[in-house]
């Protein structure tokens, strides 16, 4: 599950202690072998004919893959680090690196001469720390649209081109809000928008909730926090304040939770920490749209019975439609007992013939352009327009592109934020209380 909502790392301290036991290259056997880890169920086959070829080409050389499911992934990895058991090579997210680089846990790979060119723009820039070294080499990227149950938007007399030229604001909630009204039935088969409508009674909500969105709101208000203007951080990258305590922001998600007050977003007790995403509760019948990430659009498509359409996210105050944009890398670990293995592998992972098979798969979009462009045929082999996914990356004019907040103490941040924000959405409490929450944060960032 390439769900974004990352739990705060534990055990920081004896993770800083390890980095001193280093294993080297001579760990016996182990220099014939890379070890990989990858937490994505749907990418595995991609990886094993990336895996076969490579050891096709280096004799001698296995590449031992090991996928785990995304909750136990980053506790079995950080246990790894503590144990001394880490494996050579893994896939990394962004809301991690900072943690894992302030941590010294990762291997600088300057010395694969990666170029920033060769991958869609900001990829690989997101992937060099503070120090100036590199820790991940580009592996794919992802972009948030907008799902929609095809027959229901139909039913409510609206069509694909509608939902593609959505506006929304913060004061009456524009074309956007009228539209997710419309498409939020009550039991009794009045929509949002009719007399009589009882939302402590509804049937069909009309946009799936996706969470409370923790500290980063991926695949909940980011689209409408970025398309306000706001930032996460006073710097695109390894910011040193968060910007919580923001007019804009807090005016922003206190109309984006008041939608489930007002019966059109499906309710926080409805998402059940993760057991009930977004995609189940449209698969469901539970709601007509969702926001929601390119890594699930095989989900999405894949439900027998569902009819699915994708949309951009809609336009904001700022004039520009706006989506998160996140590329995952493949980090090596500071101690990794086959370093020259692994270096091998990452490289050979982050070419461009690699990335070709993996988006021959239809699974992902990688990270080169030749990697992208095989995906997006794959995806129409299957009927799949990702047009949606795809055009913010290519149309600078009308859309705007934000990455994940890079800073240090990444767990520290979504530790608070995380209980402030389901605050918000499960409890309606003021967005104004995220102020103090801000204030926190950045006291832990001035350390």
């Amino acid at each position: 599950m390439r769900f974004r909502t990352v739990a705060a790392l534990t055990g920081a301290l004896a993770l800083s202690l390890v980095t001193g036991c280093a294993q080297g290259d001579s760990a016996g056997g182990a220099r014939n072998k890379v070890s990989y880890w990858l937490w994505d169920a749907n990418q595995l086959p991609a990886y094993e004919a990336c895996a076969k070829d490579f050891e096709q080409q280096n004799p001698g050389l296995d590449v031992d893959i090991t996928q785990m499911g995304w909750a136990d992934y980053w506790t079995k990895l950080t246990a790894s680090f503590i144990a001394g058991t880490e494996p050579d090579v893994f896939t990394d997210h962004i809301q991690k690196f900072g943690q894992f680089a302030d941590l010294q846990v990762l291997e600088p790979l300057d010395d694969l001469n990666i170029d920033d060119s060769a991958y869609q723009p900001g990829l690989a820039a997101n992937w060099v720390g503070q120090d100036g070294h590199r820790y991940g080499a580009p592996k794919d990227w992802d972009t948030v649209a907008l799902f929609y149950n095809q027959q229901m938007v139909q039913d409510a007399g609206l069509t694909g081109g509608e939902l593609n030229r959505l506006a929304w604001n913060p004061d009456d909630g524009g074309t956007f809000e009228k539209a997710v009204a419309h498409l939020t039935v009550d039991e009794k088969g009045r929509r949002g928008d009719e007399p009589g409508f009882d939302k402590n009674n509804v049937k069909v909500y009309g946009l799936a909730t996706g969470g409370a969105g923790d500290s980063d709101g991926q695949t909940t208000w980011s689209p409408f926090v970025a398309s306000a203007g706001w930032n996460y951080t006073d710097k695109k990258r390894w910011g040193t304040e968060y910007q919580y305590d923001s007019k804009t922001f807090q005016t922003v998600v206190d109309w984006y939770f008041g939608l489930a007050e007002k019966g059109y977003l499906a309710p926080f007790t409805d998402y059940t920490d993760g057991a009930n995403p977004a995609n189940a509760q449209v698969a469901a019948g539970k709601a007509a749209t969702a926001i929601d990430g390119a890594w699930l659009i095989s989900a999405y498509y894949g439900t027998e019975g569902l009819d699915i359409g994708t949309a951009v996210t809609p336009v904001g105050p700022t004039g520009r439609s706006a989506t998160m944009m996140n590329g995952l890398a493949d980090s090596i670990t500071k101690n990794a007992p086959n370093k020259a293995g692994a270096r091998k592998w990452v490289q050979y992972l982050a070419s461009d013939e690699c990335q070709r098979t993996v988006g021959g798969f239809g699974i992902v979009f990688p990270a080169t352009p030749d990697g992208t462009e095989a995906a997006v045929a794959a995806y129409k082999k299957k009927g799949i327009d990702v047009t949606a996914f795809t055009r913010p990356v290519d149309d600078k004019r009308d859309f705007t592109t934000v990455s994940f907040p890079i800073t240090n103490y990444a767990a520290d941040v979504y530790a608070l934020m995380r209980p402030a924000m389901q605050d918000l959405y499960a409890n309606d409490a003021p967005a104004s209380g995220l102020t103090q929450t801000n204030d926190q944060i950045n006291f832990i960032l001035g350390q």
